[in-house]
């Protein structure tokens, strides 16, 4: 996604920050993530971003103070994200400069679309890309690609196993669900099997392979965040 700086989320609940950058970096956004007031002052000096999500209860200064130091200084658009839903709240986060006001709980799929509202992106569907490390698959063409190498080659069932993970970042997956769902049916469709394509995919990878991770005494995860 062609912008000029990420998507700033200011998110101190972890579960919630996670699924949103899950969501925007499926839907190809670049996206930083500070977990309080102060860390967010810090990135938007850093990096300007492109767009700030925004939560208003946060620890250090708060998504309201938040709103009152950019109000002159950061000149993009501001998506409050907020459990708050009363008329007061949402009057001063207009008042303060706010282009838009999301009340939790929200589907992802709203926010993305008001996010490229307010980029003014097209309303063509985003093509699905995941990037961690130096590695980005590109979920719609079927294609993994390295920083400097270009291409990855895959035989076809080892990017279907690939590609099954990264559609689910963050699930635990069982050997048989991966096989059941994935293997072709004139292959062995065993553990030891999809732990033999999983080993090929990680070799591939290279260091980024450390991101498909062992869930024990499950099976697998993708974890777009960190590796093993």
């Amino acid at each position: 996604m062609d912008s000029q700086g990420p998507i700033l989320v200011v998110e101190d609940d972890a579960p919630i920050a996670a699924g949103i950058v899950r969501g925007l970096k499926l839907a190809g956004f670049q996206v930083s993530l500070a977990t309080d007031g102060r860390l967010a002052l810090e990135a938007a000096q850093k990096e300007p971003p492109a767009l700030v999500v925004l939560d208003l209860n946060l620890p250090g200064p708060d998504g309201f103070a938040l709103l009152e130091a950019w109000h002159h200084r950061l000149h993009v658009p501001i998506i409050v994200l907020t459990a708050r839903q009363e008329l007061e709240a949402r009057l001063r986060s207009f008042g303060l400069g706010a282009a838009d006001y999301l009340a939790k709980p929200f589907w992802m799929e709203e926010l993305i679309a008001r996010i490229r509202a307010r980029l003014r992106l097209p309303d063509t569907p985003a093509r699905r890309v995941l990037r961690w490390a130096d590695v980005s698959i590109d979920l719609d063409a079927r294609t993994v690609t390295r920083e400097g190498q270009g291409l990855v080659s895959f035989t076809r069932t080892e990017l279907d196993v690939l590609l099954y993970l990264a559609e689910r970042p963050g699930r635990a997956l069982t050997r048989e669900q991966i096989a059941d769902q994935v293997l072709p049916t004139n292959e062995e469709r065993d553990a030891r099997t999809v732990d033999s394509h999983v080993a090929r995919i990680r070799k591939k990878l290279g260091s980024a392979g450390a991101h498909v991770r062992t869930a024990w005494g499950i099976g697998y995860r993708f974890d777009l965040e960190g590796g093993a």
